[in-house]
């Protein structure tokens, strides 16, 4: 019940906080000088306190929860056979993703719409910035062979930081969360091998850790209600109202297609991959839900996510710990079907016709940038400017979706987010199968 009344606090803040910038922005307008002031030194500061809260226990939990999850899964036997289910639905699930975005932008074609007046004068207006995630793609924030080797850190203290210089990804907000998980899996691995009276006391170490960060997510829930509602006035108060109406076709199909992967796709994968009623899983996950919306960051929601998995849906440690953590770096359903519409929309505004060879070749690129997407507002911008000239569109193009970007960037954040919690749900129903299985064996 307690959960249950958080969640709806946190929803009443979200409401509160958009109806509230709504309305000063069309009453004062989001160029008055009181409107900015406020925005940006109130309402902005009390949103970055919350987020700040979540991101200082994001490393630590990764690390504990990850460590204790393979510890608890028993091994290399183990950690294969969850981690090869894992992988399998990460990568299936956002394919399918990638693919309904791009029969949205196919079906209803809304680049049709955008006159060429109106996209030079988004090129001007965001230009600069457009070329600044070009310059990020180009660093090698995408997926790569070295991308790979980025994965093994030299310092994971330094990986933890986001201070190797060496690795593109390290100098993302929030850190080189593949080479925290990396270092997580091997220590996790290497308590296996250890007699059960060394590991042990260790192990008991990070499980103490682990129930500290649990207490100090409760601080920040707390906090939550009012934070989120900071982010969302700030947001909402200096949206321009005329960029959103040039790109209403862009946002109407990019948002509805993220409803329905969230609420009918992962609705009902729910139900029946993980054997929870529709109903009772969105009830259950309205907090989580609201976060990953009001944060745009799977990395700052994860504390969250794993808490909803273990106390809303029984979820084991282990499964949680294991699923969880890769999910928030791995598993971007929800970004994989925004880069399908956002490179589809930038090729009709262009009026490049895309051939079915083209477009498959945007599902995999989706895939494979999903796993560099760093999991922060606005992670998957530089990987779109990337996918777009292997696609022959002018990158620079970018800058047409950029004002817009932080409405779509805050859907798509949810099922992101959700898709994570449904795999986990369904690695733990097969385990529990698997282990009662073996139990009427003789």
């Amino acid at each position: 019940m307690k959960e249950r009344s958080s969640a709806t606090r946190i929803l009443v803040g979200l409401l509160v906080g958009a109806a509230a910038g709504v309305a000063v922005n069309a009453w004062l307008g989001p160029d008055d000088a009181r409107v900015q002031w406020f925005a940006k030194n109130v309402a902005a500061k009390v949103g970055e306190i919350f987020l700040r809260l979540l991101f200082m226990i994001v490393v630590p939990m990764i690390f504990t929860s990850l460590t204790l999850g393979v510890a608890g899964l028993g091994g290399m036997k183990g950690l294969g056979r969850v981690g090869a289910k894992t992988i399998a639905w990460f990568v299936v699930t956002t394919a399918f993703a990638a693919l309904l975005g791009i029969a949205l932008v196919n079906a209803f074609k809304p680049g049709a719409t955008m006159g060429h007046e109106v996209t030079q004068r988004l090129l001007a207006q965001s230009g600069g910035e457009a070329q600044e995630k070009l310059e990020r793609g180009r660093s090698g924030t995408g997926f790569s062979v070295q991308t790979l080797v980025n994965v093994i850190p030299k310092n994971p203290i330094q990986a933890a930081a986001g201070e190797d210089p060496s690795n593109p990804r390290a100098t993302t907000a929030g850190g080189d969360m593949l080479g925290v998980i990396f270092f997580a899996l091997m220590v996790g691995l290497a308590a296996t091998k250890l007699p059960a009276e060394k590991a042990a006391p260790f192990l008991a170490v990070l499980q103490s850790l682990y129930d500290l960060c649990v207490v100090i997510i409760g601080f920040a829930m707390k906090l939550a209600p009012l934070g989120v509602a900071g982010l969302m006035f700030e947001k909402t108060a200096l949206f321009g109202a005329a960029i959103l109406q040039s790109l209403a076709a862009y946002v109407l199909v990019a948002l509805c297609g993220l409803a329905f992967w969230q609420f009918v796709v992962l609705g009902g994968l729910a139900r029946l991959f993980g054997g929870v009623p529709v109903r009772r899983f969105f009830s259950r996950s309205r907090g989580l839900m609201a976060t990953a919306f009001s944060t745009s960051s799977s990395n700052a929601t994860l504390p969250t996510t794993i808490r909803t998995a273990r106390e809303e849906f029984g979820v084991p440690s282990s499964i949680a710990g294991f699923v969880l953590p890769l999910g928030a770096t791995l598993n971007m359903n929800g970004t994989a079907l925004f880069e399908g519409v956002a490179v589809l929309f930038l090729a009709q505004v262009s009026g490049i016709e895309l051939s079915v060879a083209a477009q498959a070749t945007v599902v995999v690129l989706a895939v494979l940038t999903a796993i560099g997407a760093a999991g922060v507002p606005g992670g998957s911008l530089p990987l779109i400017a990337t996918v777009l000239v292997q696609v022959g569109i002018e990158p620079s193009m970018l800058a047409v979706i950029l004002g817009v970007d932080r409405l779509v960037d805050m859907a798509r954040t949810v099922p992101n987010v959700t898709g994570d919690l449904v795999c986990s749900l369904w690695v733990a129903r097969g385990e529990e199968r698997r282990l009662a299985a073996e139990r009427r064996e003789p």
